[in-house]
């Protein structure tokens, strides 16, 4: 059968809505084949029942390329355009509400709601001066989310990448202050107060030590791996799949 197909090759060829959408069928199913025609039905925009008319082989083959996308490395964008309006990363992290705050860790860590992360990190430029703007005031993610999908996938993962980035810096930052209290800790002097009590710089070390402990772990949960966009139980198909294909093309 011959239809009309364009294949995204590229991560700024998919809308976050769209991601989001195949996410959905791959947390509720293990079904292999199910998958791969979601895959070319959502990512290619195409029924379906048409997907289903589509040789099996052109199939594995057009999933092959759409995941080849996925190993794209994405960049972050300070500032896009959306819907004729420009959107412009917060200036000032460091100066976040509390309302931002709140809703930015609900949803940074969660693809299913990353619109709503989006519409938090992202607003509306107010006021531009030669590299410097002003974005518009926060009143609840709410105001953008929904059109938030329609940002490319790229621009969505760049901005995931680029605030992991900072949550680990800030993390790091963090653990080494610690390390530093530890050392100042260990080369100080016993008083005679803590030589009666013990237990005080004992238990101040230890809550120390099981803080730094919480802080590494943290800082390893918030690095983000791209790459596969399909589930992990499936990339050894994807390695039969391309044994498939390049066999056909040659």
């Amino acid at each position: 059968m011959q239809l009309d197909i364009k294949i995204p090759t590229k991560l700024k060829d998919i809308w976050l809505g769209t991601y989001q959408d195949f996410l959905k069928v791959v947390e509720n199913s293990n079904d292999e084949e199910l998958i791969y025609n979601k895959m070319v039905q959502i990512f290619c925009g195409i029924e379906l029942k048409d997907v289903l008319k589509i040789r099996w082989s052109d199939v594995q083959n057009i999933t092959v390329k759409i995941n080849e996308a996925f190993q794209e490395k994405p960049e972050f964008k300070k500032t896009f355009k959306l819907q004729g309006i420009e959107f412009g990363f917060i200036p000032y992290l460091e100066d976040i509400s509390f309302g931002e705050y709140i809703d930015l860790s609900n949803n940074i860590n969660d693809m299913e709601n990353f619109h709503k992360a989006m519409a938090v990190m992202y607003r509306p430029i107010i006021e531009n001066k030669k590299d410097k703007y002003l974005i518009e005031p926060y009143v609840s993610s709410a105001n953008y989310s929904e059109v938030m999908k329609y940002a490319t996938i790229d621009i969505a993962l760049g901005a995931k990448v680029f605030f992991c980035d900072l949550q680990r810096q800030l993390l790091n930052n963090t653990l080494l202050f610690l390390q530093k209290e530890m050392r100042q800790m260990n080369k100080k002097k016993i008083s005679v107060a803590e030589e009666y009590l013990p237990n005080n710089g004992v238990g101040t070390q230890v809550s120390m030590q099981s803080l730094m402990v919480t802080l590494q772990n943290l800082a390893r949960s918030q690095s983000y791996h791209y790459g596969s966009v399909l589930p992990s139980y499936l990339l050894k198909s994807k390695k039969e799949i391309l044994s498939i294909v390049n066999s056909k093309n040659n």
